[in-house]
């Protein structure tokens, strides 16, 4: 098989890239999907994803090593392994980031990735539902972006709570302020998930230049005299060749595509040796610069009901998925959280530090069932950690995960700042009118006081997990550590790129759905202009 563009990964980016590359019909498009076709009925339920992750069919269910920072835990780091990648899989919780992170980009040297370069990739991507006074949004794009379909009282009396105590109220964190107590945005179409794969392959299902392939396991890019030509990929089991007569360009994520570029010989040279792989192109970058976002997790319990006892038998869930099946409403609509807040945690502050996801529910994790009794969960997460890990080979076996080292917590600024997020979630949960409406604090509890920094950093150190925002580990930027180029040309490498989250030199002020879309936007608008050059 021979096309113009392979692309890797259908995911956030690979599907946005492989729509944009192959709109004009010029060129032939091969997406490559390790996993299957996004079939499974849950994918599309919103709140699906408390099946679809943890499930081998459509998540990787990578585990990180043990973490220091975290108390020496080993802690799941799902990743979504199907048609739409991890979109098809998250909390379809929609967040661009602020307009400093992309600015802070181009200052790093990054030219072309300032917020006013990627702006337009962010509107052309998007239909939004919602208001628009100051013109910054999207109405006409391929992908869906809704306001919830569902409201909790004790959502709505922790947004009013949040005010009470002072934070300023925002009804849209994506326009052009992003501080603020309000409600998530959504990729939602109707009462359905509108992942990249319903946003961006189904309406390009029927070009003849767009060949999507899942179940294709890319095990390694083929290089030839310092150029890229192609991949070698286990369909259905049987190892494949596919030429590429352009370009390469890996959008596998922030695990995948580092993986893959160690595997082919491109990495850290030492590195790559001791595991009997030949040095084709010694990067010391790919696989470094790994920053997620670490979130602690304070539960309330309510006299007020929430979705943990509104879901605590067979008929109330029957008479929900009736309520879905009718309307398209109610609780299966449910994203993965409803209430957010982006806050300074001083006020000598230029942005904001720290996010919240308030949830009407709580559990220990997705996939374990809510809690017996009715709590909700003020989750609360730093948007800018300080601290970076790594991933590195564990075998020269592409069925071998790679070796995960986040480095959670690992600076005293990334401590203070998630036990300040902790102290503010307290303080708005003892502000009324959600004051009056809770009953006990489950977590962290009432044995560790107000003051006490040490006890809370150690129950976060025990008990907070990831919100799923894996980045940076190709890192785009002009230093010796760089991985990729602004154009994200792959260093010392002919006709290959990333394109996905793991080219962030610095990882974004919020959920990394959105960004990793547009980056795959961005993506298409550089490669062509880069072939119209060379023309």
């Amino acid at each position: 098989m021979e096309f113009d563009f392979v692309i890797i990964g259908a995911g956030s980016a690979g599907c946005a890239l492989a729509h944009r590359l192959s709109e004009d019909g010029r060129n032939s498009v091969a997406l490559l999907e390790a996993g299957p076709k996004d079939t499974n009925p849950w994918i599309h339920i919103p709140v699906g994803y408390f099946r679809t992750m943890g499930n081998p069919a459509s998540d990787w269910r990578y585990k990180t090593e043990s973490d220091p920072g975290i108390a020496g835990r080993s802690i799941p780091w799902p990743r979504g392994r199907v048609l739409g990648g991890s979109s098809s899989i998250n909390g379809l919780l929609y967040v661009r980031g602020q307009a400093q992170d992309y600015d802070g980009w181009a200052q790093m040297g990054c030219r072309g990735w300032s917020w006013d370069d990627v702006l337009p990739c962010f509107r052309r991507s998007e239909t939004w539902e919602g208001s628009d006074p100051d013109g910054v949004r999207g109405r006409e794009g391929p992908l869906s972006v809704q306001n919830s379909r569902l409201s909790r009282d004790i959502v709505d009396k922790w947004v009013d709570a949040a005010e009470a105590a002072g934070y300023p109220r925002c009804d849209d964190y994506n326009g052009v302020n992003q501080e603020g107590v309000g409600y998530f945005q959504m990729t939602m179409r109707g009462g359905r998930r509108c992942s990249s794969a319903v946003a961006y392959l189904r309406s390009a299902k029927s070009r003849r230049n767009l060949h999507v392939i899942p179940n294709a396991h890319t095990e390694k890019v083929m290089i030839t005299d310092g150029r890229a030509v192609g991949v070698c990929a286990r369909i259905n089991g049987k190892m494949t060749e596919i030429r590429a007569r352009a370009e390469v360009i890996l959008s596998a994520g922030a695990i995948g595509s580092p993986q893959i570029l160690m595997l082919s010989g491109i990495g850290n040279g030492q590195h790559l040796q001791q595991h009997g792989i030949s040095v084709v192109s010694d990067l010391p970058g790919v696989g470094r610069n790994l920053q997620d976002h670490l979130q602690a997790r304070p539960v309330f319990k309510t006299r007020l009901s929430t979705i943990n006892i509104e879901t605590n038998n067979l008929l109330k869930q029957g008479m929900i998925a009736m309520q879905y099946a009718l309307t398209g409403r109610g609780p299966m609509t449910m994203a993965a959280s409803l209430g957010t807040a982006f806050l300074k945690t001083e006020p000598h502050l230029e942005t904001p530090d720290i996010q919240f996801h308030i949830q009407p529910f709580s559990a220990d994790s997705p996939s374990a069932g809510a809690h017996k009794f009715s709590a909700f969960t003020a989750s609360v997460l730093q948007l800018r950690p300080e601290s970076a890990g790594h991933l590195e080979l564990q075998s020269p076996r592409m069925e071998d995960a790679p070796a995960i080292h986040p480095n959670y917590l690992a600076t005293e600024t990334d401590c203070k700042t998630i036990v300040r997020g902790i102290q503010i979630a307290r303080q708005i949960a003892r502000t009324n009118p959600l004051r009056a409406q809770i009953t006990e604090e489950h977590a962290p509890g009432a044995g560790i006081a107000m003051d006490d920094a040490a006890g809370m950093l150690d129950w976060a150190r025990r008990s907070a997990v990831t919100i799923y925002h894996p980045t940076g580990t190709c890192k785009m930027g002009i230093d010796p550590m760089a991985v990729v180029d602004p154009h994200l040309r792959v260093r010392g490498i002919r006709g290959l790129r990333v394109a996905d989250a793991s080219i962030m030199p610095q990882i974004v002020s919020g959920n990394t759905n959105a960004p990793a879309i547009m980056i795959g936007e961005r993506a298409s608008d550089i490669i062509r202009e880069d072939m119209r050059a060379a023309q």
